[in-house]
């Protein structure tokens, strides 16, 4: 998946997503508008955007993957995983307030989240040197967000906006790996104390562990192995509900507790 030359329109599609984060305004599909076509061209866009806010000073602290749903793939009318950045700005913690004002048109899903705790070699790791190398699990809510009018994404839209992240809150209680299995585990998520969303561990990519596998391969392939200490959040387990101001979330994940978050 290496990135083509960065030409005009990689520059202008960044600039544009950039310029529609910052203004608050979302914008039309750069799939369409700035003839952005196929991954490689939509990472590198992301790419871009990726160097700005490092020069900045933010820190990557992990990944996300996207589109592990079928649910959510059939909402958003795509049919394969993707991954963003996760940056030290968009943590938050169970029971904290978040701005709603840094969100343009937000929603929410319960994910499992897993701890790094050994820092991966450069080569593809098998499954159990994977394994071996997370410590834990928590749950955790994405609220993922697009800088796209009304969420008509493509792909490569939702690629080049850093695959529609925006936030993440994590539980508080790690959990190690083999104490519950994830696979079966129920999720159910509340907004304002009435069930919006149900799902389990099997809508990640058949299970969340195969979904972050997939995803430290890929980093792996890309030169950028995961961490220790990075947080992998490993995708959907269920439809995603959108959020505003005044809204309270609270979501259970069997075996892993329970995290919460209310936007102001």
């Amino acid at each position: 998946m290496s990135a083509p030359v960065r030409d005009d329109a990689v520059l202008s599609a960044a600039a544009a997503l950039a310029r529609a984060r910052a203004g608050g305004a979302t914008i039309a599909p750069i799939s369409a508008s700035h003839g952005i076509a196929g991954l490689a061209q939509a990472y590198a866009v992301a790419a871009v955007n990726t160097e700005a806010r490092l020069a900045q000073g933010a820190r990557i602290v992990g990944s996300k993957i996207g589109l592990t749903s079928l649910a959510v793939q059939q909402q958003l009318g795509v049919d394969q995983p993707d991954f963003g950045v996760l940056f030290d700005d968009m943590e938050y913690l169970d029971g904290d307030a978040i701005p709603a004002a840094r969100l343009l048109q937000p929603k929410a899903e319960v994910e499992v989240a897993f701890i790094v705790g050994h820092t991966l070699a450069g080569h593809a790791p098998s499954w159990a040197e994977f394994v071996r190398a997370i410590d834990y699990a928590l749950p955790a809510i994405e609220i993922v967000d697009s800088a796209i009018t009304d969420w008509r994404i493509k792909l490569e839209d939702t690629v080049a906006d850093n695959a529609s992240c925006g936030l993440y809150v994590l539980g508080q209680q790690p959990v190690a790996l083999g104490r519950t299995s994830l696979a079966e585990a129920g999720m159910q998520l509340y907004r304002n104390g009435k069930l919006v969303s149900t799902g389990s561990g099997a809508a990640c990519l058949g299970h969340p562990l195969r979904a972050a596998y997939w995803l430290a391969r890929t980093m792996a392939g890309l030169g950028r192995p995961l961490q220790a200490g990075q947080v992998v959040l490993s995708g959907a387990l269920g439809p995603m509900v959108p959020v505003a101001a005044g809204d309270e979330l609270h979501a259970i994940v069997d075996g892993l507790g329970h995290v919460g978050c209310h936007f102001i």
